[in-house]
């Protein structure tokens, strides 16, 4: 049998991996000197206080996991004579892959009959989570291990994600934005847009003055990248700014119609971290990133 696992990182959550039957490797983070295991402590995310509290100036910090954890989530399924194939978020983001591919070759030696595959989404959030539910759709209607990975590599590129922050120093914080201009902060207003490139990264490419300008630039991305929209999943993701995600679900089926595949989703609190509150992001199938 084949077992999917994915992480916390792609946004998804117990309920929505029970529906493919995905297991969830908890992505920490840590606030003062408290560790924190998404969906390991606790089976929701309660946002509103999350957000609220780096509002209040606490920027959690994040981690790696280490070879304990990943044994502890990929051997008792070797053991049991199963296979695994792990949807994850971007390795240009992270050194945690790094850990994980050397344990799963020490493991693989005393496994050698079983196989892992590893699909690197190349993205974050919700750029994962389109990915997560595609895959998982797929796997339920029976395609193999081997089909997977090939739509995997056929349409990761073909998956945009687009979105401003609200406030830079979390990114300024974490350094994992390319682009930014170290004044764009101070100016007061300023929205900068973020996309993931190819290579699986977040890069500034501009900035707009207030969060209408800044919901204009996604729809115009939408208008301009967009390929065969109503065939697929639109997703919007918020940190804590509802209002802004429903006007942006309001403008995109004002655009391409009711029957627009739109679906609304919190960020995950460790990539929170680095974004910030008050941000808002589309992910769609695009023509290229």
């Amino acid at each position: 049998m084949l077992v999917l696992f994915t992480d916390t990182d792609t946004d998804i959550t117990p309920q929505v991996a029970k529906e493919y039957g995905y297991r969830l490797i908890s992505m920490p983070y840590t606030v003062g000197d408290t560790d924190v295991h998404p969906y390991a402590d606790s089976d929701t995310f309660d946002f509103k206080p999350f957000y609220d509290m780096l509002r209040g100036g606490t920027i959690p910090k994040t981690s790696a996991i280490g070879s304990e954890a990943y044994v502890s989530y990929f051997e008792p399924v070797f053991a049991a004579g199963d296979d695994i194939l792990y949807v994850h978020f971007s390795r240009a983001m992270t050194a945690t892959f790094d850990v994980m591919d050397k344990t799963v070759a020490e493991l693989l030696k005393k496994y050698p009959e079983r196989r892992f595959y590893a699909i690197d989404t190349m993205s974050i959030t919700i750029g994962c989570y389109y990915l997560v539910r595609e895959i998982g759709d797929l796997y339920l209607q029976g395609k193999t291990a081997e089909e997977l990975v090939a739509y995997a590599e056929r349409e990761i590129q073909h998956t945009a994600l687009y979105f401003f922050a609200d406030d830079l120093k979390f990114f300024r914080a974490s350094g994992r934005v390319s682009g930014i201009a170290g004044a764009m902060g101070t100016l007061l207003g300023i929205r900068p847009i973020i996309y993931v490139d190819k290579t699986g990264r977040m890069v500034s490419i501009g900035k707009e003055k207030g969060r209408k300008n800044a919901v204009e630039h996604l729809l115009r991305t939408v208008d301009e990248l967009g390929d065969s929209i109503k065939e697929h999943r639109v997703i919007i993701g918020h940190t804590d700014a509802p209002e802004i995600a429903d006007e942006v679900e309001a403008r995109l089926i004002e655009r391409f119609g009711s029957d627009l595949r739109t679906e609304k989703v919190i960020v995950n609190p460790t990539i929170g971290s680095h974004c910030g509150p008050n941000g808002v992001g589309i992910c769609f199938h695009a023509i290229h990133r």
